[in-house]
């Protein structure tokens, strides 16, 4: 099995300006083509891949992360988890963040969650609901754990592009232990809670054809966050950065969110 050892990737100069935190949690490299893409763009990025086994582990990681190779404060992209895990991060260190941008983030209210399994399973066939619930169940290795992402992409994308996956290093005991944690705390309104500490700008970027209601994200931050932004992209999923229709005007967001 191929492994990622080190615990970060960099593109551009060094130290970095802006972090972009990967999904999950536990899927380490997902955003790798993203990231990659903003240093051809002439951003110089951190990708931190986080590893601790709670909230709080990852929240700490994380700020160790930017200590040791960023030059705070910065620009943290979030994609999926990751939006959440920078909406808390930015709550408890915002002297260390300048914006912070929400790509794709999961619904921040329980309420808005329960209809996102049967809007995917309405875009797969018969025989892709069973073998994705099968992965979904089982401790796969490095086949089966490309084989979930590339089902979970045909429910989650409106028109990929033709980018190879990257390799991704999915953690199963991450994902189980931060996952129920966080879950715990959307039920609760802990995570709406802390969106009201944030106090740097901040963007929401969301595909429209993206399973995860793009109510859940902006009616929570309209009111918790008045000044953030919400922007929806037609004919984009949750992956915006692969989207042939999105992608460009998803980079160019965030150019100018960054600048």
């Amino acid at each position: 099995m191929i492994e990622i050892r080190q615990d970060y990737r960099q593109y551009g100069d060094t130290p970095s300006s802006v972090v972009v935190l990967h999904g999950g949690p536990g899927g380490a490299g997902e955003v790798e083509p993203f990231a990659r893409e903003l240093g051809r763009r002439s951003h110089d990025v951190l990708e931190p891949f986080q590893k601790g086994r709670s909230v709080s582990a990852q929240v700490d990681e994380l700020r160790s992360q930017i200590d040791a190779y960023c030059s705070p404060p910065v620009v943290v992209i979030g994609w999926s988890w990751g939006a959440w895990l920078g909406c808390l991060f930015a709550a408890r260190h915002n002297a260390l963040i300048r914006n912070l941008i929400l790509v794709g983030s999961g619904p921040f209210e329980a309420r808005f969650a329960s209809a996102i399994r049967a809007m995917k399973n309405s875009r797969l066939t018969h025989e892709q609901k069973i073998e994705l619930e099968a992965l979904r169940t089982e401790e796969g290795g490095v086949a089966d754990i490309a084989r979930f992402i590339e089902l979970s992409d045909v429910a989650d994308t409106y028109f990929r592009d033709n980018s190879p996956l990257p390799f991704v290093e999915f953690d199963s005991a991450i994902h189980g232990s931060v996952w129920a944690e966080a879950n715990e705390m959307r039920k609760s309104g802990a995570l709406v809670e802390a969106l009201s500490h944030i106090q740097c700008p901040v963007l929401a970027i969301h595909g429209d054809y993206d399973p995860r209601p793009s109510e859940g994200v902006r009616l929570p931050l309209q009111t918790s966050l008045p000044e953030a932004q919400f922007v929806e992209l037609e004919r984009c999923g949750h992956k915006p950065w692969q989207e042939v229709h999105a992608k460009r005007s998803f980079y160019c967001l965030l150019d100018n969110a960054i600048t």
